[in-house]
């Protein structure tokens, strides 16, 4: 088969669905069957005019039509390709325009009608042309019409007299019904690139929401592992330190660690039956927490807490992402974190010194900050970082829509 045009972008890895399918069933059997009763009007007229005739060419001529119709039929099932889905193999495409053809020449012999011997040959001009791109398809199209206008008049020429078109009433329907095949067949393929089409977005935009999700879910791990083991790390090595210096201490930060671990498990299952959620007033003092032990100077500032569950969260990981950043990519001596919060909107503001070279700004090191930003703007705020020599400042700004008492 020549090759068939592909849909550009991103394509789904998913089969169309079962109403899809059925779609097409019912397009491809009323073309079919338009087509079959045009063929069955065509048979019965062309053996009303052979009725008292049995002569060789009679019997050639039904056997070429019966061909036609047959070829016909079996053609329709290419259309599954679409408009301009390109051409079957070229024994299926000659065998139906040969039968047709034969028709069409055998019919110059006819007593009967000359203009319904034309009609195969138009009927298949039809079906090619829906296969093929525009421009060719009017050509084809065309071309169909011209031979069969032309028919008649090669029938005059032949059997020195006019033509007059036809008076039964029944060849005079025919005529008309297959004038609109053209209409018929591009429509109804038209209709089904439409059904197409919008189930591969519906598909689509199934497989998005599965990845953003996906995306979700790979955020929210970053924030708890990425947290906790930064703290663990720290605690691990400040116990190091302390093992032959203050064997208690480096004990209790040893202890500490332990009991990080054990939360950071508890949450990442929690995260994936679905059921973790954030406190913003514990992860502030848990900040608070682990960048005096790190040796900075941290001061909080606590205002009103948010009541909206989405902003609570969504502040509550600028916090952790905030203080792994700040353990991760900073020197810090002096730390602040500020929450205020009005009826209208709610603020987090973090600060710190002793940035260093492979800050998050200034260098891309994860993509916690990204995915932050992304987290904030979706509830219809924003997040600003500001990196001022060796001071950076953290700024998340979210409509609070309520405040908890």
């Amino acid at each position: 088969m020549s090759a068939v045009t592909t849909l550009e972008g991103p394509q789904p890895t998913s089969r169309p669905g079962r109403s899809v399918r059925t779609t097409w069933t019912y397009t491809l059997g009323s073309m079919v069957f338009i087509l079959v009763v045009l063929d069955f009007m065509l048979i019965i007229l062309a053996l009303e005019a052979f009725s008292s005739r049995t002569d060789g060419v009679a019997g050639v001529l039904l056997l070429a039509l019966f061909c036609a119709v047959a070829a016909q039929i079996r053609y329709c099932w290419f259309l599954r390709a679409g408009l301009n889905g390109g051409l079957p193999s070229t024994p299926w495409t000659l065998a139906l325009v040969v039968s047709s053809v034969a028709v069409w020449v055998l019919g110059l012999f006819s007593t009967s009608n000359a203009l319904m011997w034309s009609l195969p040959l138009w009927l298949a001009a039809c079906l090619v042309a829906c296969l093929l791109p525009s421009r060719q398809r009017l050509a084809v199209l065309g071309a169909g019409l011209a031979t069969t206008l032309l028919h008649p008049t090669i029938y005059s020429l032949l059997h020195g007299h006019g033509y007059t078109f036809p008076e039964e009433p029944g060849l005079r329907m025919l005529l008309s019904y297959a004038a609109l095949m053209p209409v018929v067949l591009i429509s109804s393929l038209w209709w089904w690139r439409i059904v197409v089409e919008l189930d591969r977005h519906r598909l689509m935009a199934g497989e998005l929401a599965v990845a953003q999700e996906r995306l979700r879910f790979a955020a929210d791990l970053h924030d708890i592992q990425g947290h906790h083991l930064q703290v663990i790390a720290l605690k691990s090595e400040l116990a190091e330190r302390l093992l032959t210096v203050d064997l208690d201490a480096a004990r209790g930060h040893i202890h500490d660690a332990r009991l990080i671990a054990k939360q950071a498990l508890e949450e990442t299952r929690s995260l994936v039956s679905g059921y973790r959620g954030t406190v913003l007033e514990n992860e502030l003092e848990n900040a608070r927490e682990v960048l005096s032990a790190a040796g900075a100077h941290c001061e909080l500032t606590i205002g009103a807490i948010p009541g909206n569950p989405d902003v609570h969260k969504a502040l509550a990981m600028a916090v952790r992402e905030a203080t792994t950043n700040i353990l991760r990519h900073s020197n810090a001596t002096l730390a602040s974190i500020t929450l205020e919060a009005s009826t209208d909107s709610c603020s987090l503001t973090i600060r710190n010194n002793g940035v260093t070279n492979d800050s998050p700004v200034s260098q891309s090191h994860g993509n916690g900050l990204a995915g932050l930003r992304e987290r904030i703007a979706a509830l219809g705020g924003q997040l600003e970082t500001i990196l001022d020599a060796e001071r950076f400042e953290l700024q998340a700004s979210v409509p609070s829509k309520g405040i908890a008492s």
